[in-house]
């Protein structure tokens, strides 16, 4: 089921993007600041109506299904993710079964393993660190099974084990036939889990292909400024900055 954005235009955030994403994929979003990174992901999940394209879900407009079928379909998880009430962080995971109509235990169960945060289902919200927290808000997306995952800089406030054990779990959900779409800054990440690429630069897409494509050392230099080369093999390079 491709998503895929056909001229997208939102004001002076995005002008004319066209991309396709692949289910079974990941691919990773990445550009500088302002470059529409969050803009993209937010229209992709239909948060953010376009002022002219459209964005597709298997070639129908998205802004055409009905709200419960989008939240089956799409999960969303935005940069700051909040919570509204000081629940539990079971009770917090729990609301990602909404779009089922069911409790989904089995499901949650698994959503938490997932995100090494099992023996927390009954802390406060508000008792867990940041990075805590940000792994329950995307256990409340994986609970939902949803055929697209998008989430902003999911990566941001986690350590590295906890970094490399997301994305594992998200290649897992890719191998599974998601489609899982993360906005990345850095770009190190990109190279050695992504499968494609997508960089932004002011508002347009300057280039989309494999990590090789998209994250060639020309391409750094022209979209971020920065004179850079990648030291190591496939899966396990490094960005050195400066010659």
């Amino acid at each position: 089921m491709t998503l895929a954005a056909d001229k997208l235009h939102i004001g002076e955030r995005l002008r004319d993007v066209t991309v396709a994403l692949q289910p079974g994929r990941i691919t990773a979003i990445c550009g500088p600041n302002g470059a529409g990174k969050s803009t993209l992901l937010g229209a992709l999940a239909g948060l953010i109506e376009p002022r002219s394209g459209a964005v597709t879900l298997d070639g129908m407009d998205i802004a055409r299904l009905q709200r419960r079928d989008r939240a089956r379909s799409i999960g969303y998880l935005p940069q700051d993710g909040e919570t509204a009430w000081d629940i539990s962080v079971d009770a917090l995971v729990r609301l990602g079964r909404m779009p089922h109509g069911d409790r989904g235990d089995t499901q949650v169960a698994q959503a938490l393993a997932a995100v090494d945060l099992g023996a927390f289902a009954g802390r406060p919200v508000s008792k867990l660190s940041g990075g805590e927290k940000a792994r329950a808000l995307l256990a409340r997306v994986l609970v939902g099974e949803p055929q697209w995952i998008l989430a902003d800089e999911p990566l941001a406030a986690l350590d590295l084990g906890h970094q490399l054990a997301l994305l594992a779990q998200l290649r897992r959900s890719a191998a599974a036939g998601a489609g899982v779409v993360l906005v990345v800054h850095d770009l190190a990440l990109a190279m050695n889990h992504a499968d494609n690429v997508v960089v932004l630069d002011r508002g347009q897409l300057h280039v989309a292909g494999t990590p090789e494509i998209a994250l060639a050392e020309k391409v750094i230099a022209d979209v971020w400024q920065v004179r850079a080369h990648w030291l190591g093999e496939p899966g396990a390079r490094a960005l050195v900055a400066g010659r």
